[in-house]
């Protein structure tokens, strides 16, 4: 199981009474939180420690949340859950395709987030365990297809040139999902199913955006993939060799 106590969570919202709530919830559970009202004070704490998870705030006064969370995307693949308002499915498509993993709506259950923030954290690598010996390493399980290595001890991907390949939670998930079940067929609510992990009021296109910007780091032309194939009317399929290494 995931320990909590070890899970640091930052919360990024400019009402009060919201990272009050936020804070009181997620600390009665177990987790360590950081709250701050907006992006300058975010930046700076980032800076300061590392940190498991950013609940951030769609709607900040006189801030952007959808560029907050890309300027954290471009250097981090740290897990985003965003909160927005009614009305705003147009920006959580836009926001899963650029740069966040989960979206929740306002007002929300309290056991949703919690499950949502769990199911979120529960495989991801926490920044501040140690590095592991290169004389461990024999004992990791890796998956390999066409030159691609996916560690999956260690969460991490290693593109043909050698060099990692940044994934969000998401985008590990729906990966490790492919590579451990090669050449079947994924309807959209089994892959929902498998990179949530809880039930929740979750939408197609969740998938299809994480399939997106998926395809853009593994295949040779996302606009034709030959890796993730859209099996029309029914889901998809990945579509590979896959051994073990």
């Amino acid at each position: 199981m995931t320990n909590a106590v070890q899970q640091k969570i930052l919360v990024v919202d400019d009402e009060i009474d919201m990272r009050e709530l936020l804070q009181d919830l997620l600390e009665d559970s177990g987790f360590s939180v950081t709250t701050v009202a907006d992006g300058g004070a975010m930046r700076q704490t980032l800076d300061t420690a590392p940190y498991s998870l950013i609940i951030l705030d769609l709607r900040l006064k006189g801030e952007d949340g959808m560029q907050l969370a890309r300027e954290v995307r471009e250097h981090s693949s740290i897990p985003i859950m965003m909160l927005t308002g009614k009305g705003d499915e147009t920006d959580r498509i836009l926001g899963l395709e650029l740069a966040a993993d989960d979206f929740l709506m306002k007002p929300f259950n309290n056991r949703e987030l919690l499950a949502r923030v769990r199911a979120m954290l529960r495989r991801t690598t926490q920044l501040s365990t140690p590095v592991i010996r290169k004389e461990d390493a024999y004992s990791h399980e890796r998956l390999s297809f066409d030159g691609w290595v996916m560690d999956l001890t260690s969460r991490e991907l290693t593109g043909v040139d050698g060099e990692p390949v940044s994934l969000t939670y998401g985008e590990y998930e729906l990966l490790e999902m492919f590579v451990r079940s090669p050449n079947r067929v994924f309807s959209r609510d089994q892959l929902l199913d498998a990179t949530r992990g809880f039930d929740s009021d979750v939408y197609d296109r969740t998938i299809d955006v994480l399939i997106l910007r998926l395809r853009r780091k593994i295949e040779p032309n996302p606009k034709q993939p030959s890796y993730i194939r859209t099996e029309r009317g029914v889901g998809y399929i990945f579509n590979a060799s896959v051994m073990q290494c």
